[in-house]
C-alpha cells in the first residue's frame, strides 16, 4: 500500500466498494491516512514485531458515519468492520488459540440485533467441500480442508456466520489468490 493509497481508493470506486479490510500493513502505531476521492485508511499498527498489524479502508460515506474507529452507524442499525489476521502455519498453538479466543470474545462483546463483516486472513483452507451447513459454506472453495481451516469453519458456526468467498462460482484464475512453488490458495 505504501505510496499507493490514491490506486487503492480508484479501484474501489471503480468496483463500488465501500469497505476493504487489508492484511500484512507494516505500519507502525495507530493511525489514519486519507487515500484520495473521499477513502480513508485506519489501521492499527502497535505489534513491534510487524506482524499481523491490520487496516480497513472506507468511502466517505462511510468513514462520515464513523461512531469508533471498529464500528460504523448506518441508519440506527450498527455495522461492526472487523479486520483480523491469524497467525500463520509454524506459529505455536499458543498463538494460534489465543487469536480465536481474542476472536471469540470481540464477537461475543457484540449485541445480537448488531451486523458483523468480519475481513480477515484467518491463515486456514476451508476447501471446496460443503458437509457443514450449506448456509455458511457453498462448497465453491479449491482444496482440501487443513486444520486451520476446521478453525475458520468452527468459529463460523459458533457465531452464525458465512463464509462468503465460498459462495459465488468463479473462474480458477480468480479463485487463486496466492501461487508459490506450484502450490495455490485462496483468500479465506
Amino acid at each position: 500500500m505504501n505510496g499507493r493509497g490514491r490506486e487503492v481508493a480508484e479501484l474501489r470506486r471503480e468496483k463500488k466498494v465501500d469497505v476493504i479490510c487489508v492484511q500484512e500493513t507494516r505500519w507502525k502505531r495507530n493511525k489514519t491516512k486519507k487515500l484520495g476521492d473521499g477513502y480513508k485508511l485506519y489501521y492499527s499498527g502497535a505489534n513491534k514485531q510487524g506482524r499481523n498489524l491490520v487496516g480497513i479502508v472506507l468511502s466517505g460515506e462511510l468513514k462520515n458515519a464513523m461512531i469508533q474507529v471498529h464500528r460504523k452507524n448506518g441508519g440506527g442499525e450498527i455495522l461492526n468492520i472487523i479486520s483480523a489476521y491469524a497467525p500463520q502455519v509454524g506459529c505455536t498453538e499458543d498463538e494460534k488459540g489465543n487469536f480465536w479466543r481474542d476472536m471469540d470474545g470481540v464477537i461475543q462483546e457484540l449485541e445480537e440485533h448488531e451486523r458483523v463483516i468480519l475481513g480477515a486472513d484467518e491463515n486456514g483452507h476451508v476447501g471446496s467441500e460443503n458437509e457443514v451447513i450449506g448456509r455458511l459454506h457453498r462448497g465453491h472453495g479449491i482444496g482440501e480442508r487443513n486444520p486451520e481451516g476446521e478453525s475458520v469453519v468452527d468459529f463460523a458456526v459458533s457465531f452464525d456466520l458465512a463464509i462468503v468467498n465460498t459462495f459465488f462460482k468463479k473462474k480458477m484464475e480468480h479463485l487463486i489468490t496466492y501461487r508459490c512453488l506450484g502450490r495455490c490458495s485462496q483468500i479465506d
